[in-house]
């Protein structure tokens, strides 16, 4: 029978309009034009202004040509131009490639040829850099050179574009582009490409129009609520809190670089509220010396992702006024979709049974539909016993349209109508789930696999160790055996022996680590910790065993 709902009751103008995050911004400015929506150094810029310099970029860039679909890539630091292009690109229509600014000139290369890119806008310190790239590039686009005063090192370029030359040269009256589709693309975000070329995800305005209100409920945030920005906005395009605040029409406290004395002041004297950031981000605010600490007038909320903070660093963090809650996600899901989600009675447990809960991931975002740790082979759920491990897969419409002009790793990635994300985990009783490892960072050591996060997780709560990362070492009985890269805190010193008596108290026998390397842990240069290069290190280990 047809459903008699479908008859004569269809979309139109009136009641139907693609969702997208540009919206936020036009509310805020006619709602709250002179609420402050950008704070950076002495520079305070409200929301009617904001919202009158995003039109004017994406009405210059209109008139040099660019549009629908056209790509505007953009190395910037944390600054009033780069929260401009999250408005100003896709009000144009065209589609914004944040460049992570510590990659080298040929990656950047690879991206900018990969990307089409149309337009580049450059940060002066990073002018040398993108020149590099370019000499490298294949496309040849044009080039605009941001000047942010607080920036007063050498560099630069003088026969290229400048952005605030450029903008003025815009109609702050513009009237902005509507996406055609909700489903059209708002942004690019390259992998880190670790292990190869790195993947272009390709994001769109409904997935960061629903992530962006989705972080605000998620982290409740208030509205006018302060955000300071210690998270790369390159990164996942800052985990769509560019699009967040407008929404809630919140106060953006910008950051060129993450030092804890310029983190203490903006803390103290700017009211903020919430930031976001890794774990090493909190080491550097409890670490800082006294004389830079300030003390904070209320608690304010950090969200953190990647490997789970250690037990002293969460009470150490709660103690100097701060509210730290898990969030795990990944660039195919426009940043965190998934939530470690506090009950009330688990604040009166002992602290490493809150530790213990806190290492958890979690639960799924507000706006993600589908969260699944599932045997990849047969697509089931595992069993809720937070011993039986399956792969964490997603579905909803947070999960990126899939790889630019790479349909063969798309197919691959939504198998099974599920995003597959490479992450082993288990589900608990209570239906969060834990991350236990990467697929390919399992240990199979005498046919019993091993999870390197559980090994290094051990490692941390040894007061001595400040990183830990623990990959397979080849072994001649049981196959592999795990072996531990530390990095000891400032001031402590152990010897491998005592480390390895240490986990033989915490772990299984078998999960002991055969060897610990103390050294320098490579990292990518966003942060993460790269493991292929510790494998081959073990693999020469074993091969050549230092006595």
């Amino acid at each position: 029978m047809e459903n008699p709902y479908n008859t004569g009751l269809d979309r139109n103008p009136a009641n139907y309009q693609p969702l997208t995050p540009l919206s936020f911004l036009e509310r805020a400015a006619s709602v709250y034009p002179e609420h402050t929506a950008i704070v950076h150094g002495p520079l305070r810029r409200s929301y009617a202004e904001f919202y009158a310099r995003s039109r004017q970029l994406a009405s210059a860039l209109s008139r040099t040509g660019i549009g629908r679909g056209d790509t505007v890539s953009a190395l910037l630091a944390n600054t009033p131009a780069m929260l401009e292009c999250h408005y100003g690109v896709p009000m144009c229509g065209a589609v914004l490639h944040s460049i992570n600014t510590r990659l080298d000139a040929a990656i950047i290369a690879f991206q900018l040829d990969h990307a089409m890119a149309r337009v580049v806008i450059v940060d002066r310190e990073f002018m040398g850099l993108m020149q590099e790239a370019l000499a490298l590039a294949q496309v040849d686009p044009l080039v605009i050179q941001y000047d942010d005063a607080e920036f007063t090192g050498a560099g630069g370029c003088d026969d290229v574009l400048d952005y605030e030359w450029f903008v003025s040269e815009g109609d702050p009256d513009f009237a902005w582009f509507m996406p055609e589709d909700e489903w059209d693309a708002i942004s690019i975000n390259y992998t880190s490409g670790t292990t190869g070329d790195p993947k272009g995800v390709v994001s769109h305005h409904r997935g960061a129009y629903l992530l962006a209100q989705g972080n605000a409920l998620t982290t409740s945030m208030a509205k006018h609520s302060v955000y300071l920005w210690t998270l790369p906005m390159f990164h996942c395009n800052g985990w769509c809190f560019p699009w967040t605040l407008s929404a809630i029409i919140g106060t953006h406290v910008c950051l060129r670089h993450v030092r804890a004395e310029p983190i203490w002041a903006a803390l103290a004297e700017e009211g903020v509220t919430h930031l976001c950031g890794a774990p090493i981000v909190m080491s550097l605010l409890i670490s800082s010396p006294e004389g830079e600490r300030r003390a904070l007038a209320h608690e304010v909320q950090f969200f953190t992702a990647a490997a789970p903070p250690p037990e002293k660093l969460l009470a150490d963090m709660q103690a100097a006024g701060f509210g730290v809650t898990h969030l795990y996600g990944l660039t195919e899901t426009y940043g965190p979709a998934v939530v470690n989600e506090w009950h009330g009675a688990w604040s009166d447990l002992p602290g490493p049974e809150q530790a213990r809960l806190k290492s958890r991931q979690g639960v799924r975002y507000l706006p993600l539909e589908g969260l699944q740790v599932m045997d990849p082979e047969t697509m089931t759920p595992v069993p809720r016993d937070g011993e039986t491990m399956g792969e964490v897969m997603f579905r909803g419409n947070v999960v990126m349209k899939g790889y630019f002009r790479n349909p063969q790793a798309t197919q691959k990635a939504f198998a099974g109508g599920w995003f597959h994300s490479g992450d082993l985990g288990v589900v608990h009783a209570d239906g969060y789930i834990q991350l236990k490892d990467r697929s390919k960072d399992v240990i199979i050591s005498g046919g019993e696999n091993i999870s390197s996060i559980e090994v290094e997780e051990a490692l941390y709560r040894h007061p001595a160790v400040a990183v830990a990362a623990v990959v397979a070492m080849p072994h001649e009985k049981w196959g592999e055996t795990p072996c531990a890269f530390v990095e000891l805190a400032e001031g402590q010193a152990v010897e491998a022996e005592a480390l390895r008596a240490w986990c033989r108290d915490h772990l299984a026998p078998y999960k002991v680590p055969g060897k610990v390397v103390f050294t320098d842990i490579p990292r990518t240069s966003t942060g993460k910790i790269q493991k292929f290069v510790l494998r081959d290190q073990a693999r020469d280990l074993a091969l050549h065993p230092v006595a």
